[in-house]
């Protein structure tokens, strides 16, 4: 499964990886507020997950996010390179966008993804189902198990904080914060890279 998806990236042009991405959001999206209208209330109970006047974002949100970033660092540089290899689609998706364009994708993905496995998903059917069909999501890390623990520890401590602090902006600015700064590594490895020639 991993080979046969690392081969269609490979004959995807980058136009097309991207196109995908930004579908795929927007479908997470559609369907977070879709659930939403049928699960919530009423608008003001799917507001009442966004506290704004909230210290925790910066605080909670900065130190989980970091640490989640050192330790994948340091499994990057500890681990065989094939164990964290996930079929090349991190690196196509961001090697070659600006650092701009990366801060807009990660916005779009965090924003996308907590409004659905944490506010919605999560809020309504708890953490285990959430932090499953989050792994799940996540299908080309279903055939490397770092990759798919790591998953699965991130979506379980991203519900778990949710669940403490009740609030969707801490899960969003930590979930921001770790796809932006390993993105942009993705890219300045790739720019600071010797280029073969043609």
């Amino acid at each position: 499964m991993g080979r046969r998806q690392a081969d269609i990236i490979k004959n995807l042009q980058d136009k097309e990886i991207v196109f995908h991405l930004y579908l795929t959001q927007g479908i997470l999206l559609l369907i977070s507020f879709g659930l939403g209208y049928f699960l919530f209330e009423n608008w003001s109970s799917f507001l009442k997950l966004w506290i704004w006047d909230d210290w925790n974002i910066l605080v909670i949100g900065s130190a989980f996010a970091l640490a989640v970033v050192c330790i994948d660092l340091l499994l990057i540089k500890w681990l065989p390179e094939a164990m964290y290899d996930d079929g090349g689609i991190n690196e196509r998706i961001f090697q070659r966008r600006s650092i701009p364009h990366i801060f807009l994708l990660c916005v779009l993905i965090s924003f996308s993804e907590e409004i659905l496995f944490r506010g919605v998903i999560q809020t309504h059917f708890g953490l285990i189902i959430a932090s499953v069909i989050f792994a799940l999501l996540h299908v080309r890390y279903l055939h490397k198990w770092v990759l798919l623990t790591s998953v699965v520890l991130l979506s379980f401590l991203l519900g778990y904080i949710y669940e403490i602090y009740q609030n969707l902006w801490i899960t969003v600015y930590a979930h921001f914060w770790i796809d932006f700064i390993l993105a942009v590594k993705l890219r300045l490895d790739y720019v600071n890279s010797p280029k073969e020639e043609v």
